[in-house]
């Protein structure tokens, strides 16, 4: 019989079987909640998986699909993030633009001209993620065109940008996703150097974490440990797990057909208020996973 409950130690999962797959959509690429546990889903590649598009899908924690917008707007969502106060970011990798958002799916700004990439080290060439940090500045990951971290203000005037191609310490391969820390330190996967780079709010490198594998999405849980959704295509397929100093502590996931199963490469992650995690999957088609803490 197929476990349905995965982790270790103290990180414990139970799978919530079919959860919102009652419902026709794209690739996942990304997954956030708000303050209510509504759950957030950046999905590309929709109602045509051959062309271009996107959407939000917002769904209660059961799994239904309770509202959707940006059906007309979007080009590639690939990252979405959500802060307590319920503003929603969502860079778009090929229209070369971050937005911010209410819940209710009304634009609040637009970084970034639509369709044109920016001069080289400047804002933005395919980003991947924004953050916003404690202090309220925003960050953005701009990983796909360039090796960058740019900062704004809160209402995306820019102020700073930081980071170079390369890899020793400092530098940059492909930022794949930007998370600020309680303290508001600003941690970036680097992720074809596959580690975890620690910076402070004016772009100067503090330390890194090493031994990730193909890390795409980070979360910090509330008692400061890190939680990495680790993918690539069928070769890497797993959540990593760190403790508030940077040391690995575990992994899980497995591949298989199952429930909860990963068939492609897990892409972004969210944990809600409850402790439960939601793992988007792409190069697998419809693929979103709950589980729920135990």
């Amino acid at each position: 019989m197929t476990s349905t409950r995965f982790g270790f130690g103290d990180f414990q999962y139970e799978v919530v079987p079919e959860w919102g797959l009652n419902t026709e959509m794209g690739i996942v690429s990304d997954v956030a909640t708000d303050s209510n546990d509504r759950v957030y889903l950046a999905v590309r590649n929709t109602p045509h998986p051959e062309v271009l598009g996107g959407a939000i899908l917002v769904f209660d924690r059961d799994g239904h699909m309770v509202d959707s917008w940006g059906e007309d707007l979007f080009t590639t969502p690939h990252g979405i993030w959500i802060s307590r106060e319920d503003r929603i970011f969502l860079a778009d990798s090929s229209d070369h633009t971050v937005r911010s958002y209410t819940t209710d799916g009304r634009l609040e700004f637009t970084i970034g001209t639509q369709g044109k990439t920016g001069e080289s080290g400047h804002p933005f060439n395919r980003p991947t993620r924004a953050a916003l940090s404690n202090s309220g500045t925003l960050f953005v990951s701009d990983g796909y065109g360039q090796d960058r971290i740019h900062k704004f203000t809160d209402d995306g005037k820019w102020i700073m940008s930081f980071g170079e191609t390369g890899k020793g310490s400092g530098f940059l391969n492909l930022p794949h996703d930007v998370t600020i820390g309680s303290d508001d330190q600003v941690y970036v996967l680097d992720r074809e150097n596959r580690r975890c780079q620690v910076f402070d709010q004016d772009g100067k490198y503090e330390r890194e974490f090493e031994g990730l594998r193909s890390p795409n999405d980070m979360v910090i849980d509330e008692s400061g440990f890190f939680h990495v959704a680790e993918g690539w295509y069928q070769e890497i397929a797993s959540i990593c797990v760190m403790s508030p100093d940077g040391t690995i502590i575990g992994r899980w996931g497995e591949r298989g057909d199952g429930p909860g199963h990963f068939k492609g490469a897990p892409h972004g992650l969210w944990i809600d208020s409850r402790g439960d995690i939601y793992v988007a999957e792409v190069a697998a088609g419809k693929a979103i996973h709950k589980f729920a803490r135990v």
